[in-house]
């Protein structure tokens, strides 16, 4: 809606973890060289932690695109599975042929059985194979033992199998359990994807406004960016949902700049804290200014209307006096 009034391309600040829109902080290159160097490490398990809305995904998915070549992949986004229907997950994911047998459902023991078929005969042909799982800090106990022991295919030179574990911070408490402890030993690269700092946060707002086409000056001011950072703690998604209401908001009162007036308003909004009467004369202030933007002439309409109604009243209130005057 304000993208023609801050002179955008392409919304800047959405949620949808589109790697295009990447900021490539010191923290994600170094996240993303971790998934990097795991994938090229012989196989187990690569670590990567971080808070909700650090960025997780967004470096996963610009990982994808670095993908190695020859790389089979399989990214399981549900994780709250059980071992056997993780197991078939894989398998679907990795493109296998269902059981043949049409006369029993298959166990885990076939899901296994063609996962280290496959693994063999892809590690014949000179490919890898990835397993990427998101979320993975609600995977049961017993599923992430079955994880272990699929990476127990193995040659004398390396296994066949990279797992990388994608989650929050409660990940690392998981896998120190004691029970965990064989898991935990395979753990070849391991990264934890903190937020951004003051000037991290700047350079993020910038790069995501350039990278939707903006020309102009940043249409936040320095006072307004600090505050989005304090607000936010430095977390990319919270950065975003800020951003983008305090926009629509500086749009709604035809503002070209961003303050921290209007940013304390947006986060108040975000987390639901704002009067329905206030959210209310946003929303007339906004419609008035789509019209404008439109050419439609609302307000002149509207008085127009308004002055032939009461023309209209007064006509039906002088012919009503002339009925009562004749009927004396």
């Amino acid at each position: 809606m304000y993208k023609k009034f801050f002179g955008l391309k392409q919304e800047p600040f959405s949620i949808a973890p589109d790697p295009h829109y990447l900021f490539m902080s010191e923290r994600h290159r170094e996240a993303l060289a971790h998934l990097l160097y795991g994938v090229r490490g012989g196989g187990g398990f690569v670590l990567l932690t971080g808070e909700i809305g650090a960025g997780k995904t967004t470096v996963c998915r610009c990982f994808l695109e670095q993908m190695p070549r020859r790389t089979n992949v399989a990214y399981i986004f549900n994780p709250r599975q059980t071992a056997e229907e993780l197991l078939e997950s894989i398998c679907e994911d990795f493109r296998l042929p269902r059981h043949i047998d049409p006369s029993r459902v298959p166990s885990a023991r076939d899901h296994v059985a063609a996962l280290n078929e496959f693994m063999l005969r892809t590690h014949g042909a000179g490919q890898n194979n990835v397993l990427i799982i998101d979320e993975a800090q609600s995977l049961s106990t017993e599923v992430l033992e079955q994880l272990r022991l699929l990476t127990n295919l193995e040659t004398n030179e390396r296994k066949l199998l990279q797992i990388i574990l994608i989650g929050q911070p409660e990940l690392r408490d998981v896998l120190a359990r004691p029970e965990l402890e064989q898991l935990a030993q395979r753990v070849i690269a391991r990264y934890h994807l903190g937020a951004l700092t003051p000037r991290e946060t700047a350079q993020y707002i910038q790069h995501r406004l350039t990278v939707s086409g903006l020309k102009g000056a940043l249409p936040f001011d320095a006072d307004s960016v600090q505050r989005i950072h304090a607000l936010s703690r430095g977390v990319p998604r919270r950065i975003n949902l800020l951003c983008d209401r305090a926009l629509l908001g500086a749009y709604a009162k035809g503002k070209p700049q961003v303050d921290v007036a209007i940013v304390d308003k947006a986060a108040a909004e975000v987390e639901g804290k704002v009067p329905l009467r206030a959210r209310r004369a946003d929303v007339r202030a906004m419609r008035l200014r789509v019209a404008a933007a439109l050419g439609v002439g609302v307000v002149a309409g509207a008085a127009l209307f308004g002055a032939g109604m009461l023309a209209y009243d007064a006509m039906r209130a002088s012919s009503a006096k002339q009925q009562q005057q004749a009927g004396r």
